[in-house]
């Protein structure tokens, strides 16, 4: 399992987590990795995260931890469609692993491999995505919450 965040100008930190991740393992990657992805990412100190409704992201403690370190956390309506651009970064990330001449045979070389991909995305390839929003939230609406191409 890892965990990533992007912008429109690129990728910040990829972090790798052992086994399950929990509302405390979630907190602490953000400890570890949100200001300093921002930093990497040109950010500033004034941005708005985005994420999903899953129990670790929405845990009071968790909630608290945003609020603690002054982050803007963008309303997330429950039952939603995903719409988060990282998921098709995601699937761009394993494209290009699929892609590879050789493919991991194990989970270091597959670690090894999705560090070095992620670092090959370019800030084009978030930048799409990222603009993509408009037009995905549109398709949403058109489809009154239902399926729709993206």
């Amino acid at each position: 399992m890892v965990w990533g965040c992007m912008a429109t100008n690129g990728v910040g930190n990829l972090t790798f987590i052992p086994g399950k991740m929990d509302k405390e393992v979630y907190q602490g990657i953000l400890e570890l990795n949100l200001r300093s992805s921002a930093k990497k990412l040109k950010l500033g100190r004034k941005f708005t995260f985005q994420q999903d409704q899953d129990p670790k992201h929405t845990a009071k403690t968790t909630k608290s931890w945003f609020i603690n370190h002054k982050i803007d956390v963008m309303e997330w309506p429950p039952q939603s469609p995903d719409l988060n651009p990282i998921e098709h970064l995601w699937r761009v990330l394993e494209i290009r692993i699929r892609a590879r001449d050789r493919l991991p045979k194990n989970a270091r070389e597959l670690q090894e491999a999705l560090a070095e991909e992620w670092e090959n995305i370019s800030p084009d390839d978030t930048s799409k995505l990222v603009k993509s929003m408009q037009k995905r939230c549109m398709a949403v609406i058109a489809a009154k919450g239902g399926h729709t191409k993206y």
